[in-house]
């Protein structure tokens, strides 16, 4: 499940794949910052950096599928040229990339579940990425997901919690946040519950 081949299938399999709604977490964290550059990690279908996009963000979108991409850049270009010529689409492994450092005002990575030390060490680069007075924020499944009827995979080494992600930040060069909000969800089989996100939100000092 690592792989272009699998993501590329997946998304191949259907018209849509995710809601084509940005991320709640990210639209809470920069709906009152000042637009400047952003990179979007993991960008799938391209829902997160459209809208980002579209309120003055200049935005890097990197995903593994190649399908999900060009899926992205089609939507980006329905949406008008102001929006799509903000966005550059890219096609990397995020388990081996490394962007470049203290490049972006805003990294987001949501929902990237991958093997704890290839998880740790993508953050870690990710986090370097930040510029000064930037933000790093990274959403994912909290583990108590897995007590829950909403089928996550039986994994819970790729899922973390937020203090774990904080772990791999220098205290001494972040302010951070560290929660697990619940939030409501339909399980598959149609029954509203309650889940709960691991959300990171570090600002890098000056």
């Amino acid at each position: 499940m690592f792989t272009r081949e699998f993501w590329d299938e997946r998304y191949g399999s259907a018209e849509r794949i995710w809601s084509g709604n940005p991320n709640p977490h990210l639209v809470d964290t920069v709906t009152d910052v000042v637009p400047a550059t952003a990179l979007d990690v993991g960008s799938g279908e391209g829902a997160d950096a459209i809208w980002l996009a579209a309120r003055g963000w200049q935005v890097t979108g990197v995903d593994i599928s190649g399908v999900a991409l060009q899926r992205a850049a089609e939507r980006a270009t329905e949406q008008g040229a102001d929006i799509a010529d903000r966005l550059t689409w890219q096609q990397v492994d995020v388990m081996s990339w490394d962007p470049a450092p203290a490049r972006y005002d805003l990294v987001s990575a949501q929902f990237m579940h991958l093997p704890r030390p290839a998880l740790r060490a993508l953050h870690r680069r990710l986090a370097a990425a930040v510029r000064p007075g930037g933000t790093l924020l990274i959403v994912g499944h909290h583990p108590s997901d897995l007590d829950t009827s909403m089928g996550r995979p039986d994994r819970a080494d790729l899922m973390f919690t937020a203090e774990q992600v904080a772990a791999t930040l220098d205290p001494n060069e972040w302010d951070i946040t560290a929660a697990t909000p619940p939030r409501q969800a339909t399980d598959p089989e149609g029954r509203t519950i309650t889940i709960h996100d691991a959300v990171l939100r570090a600002t890098r000092r000056h």
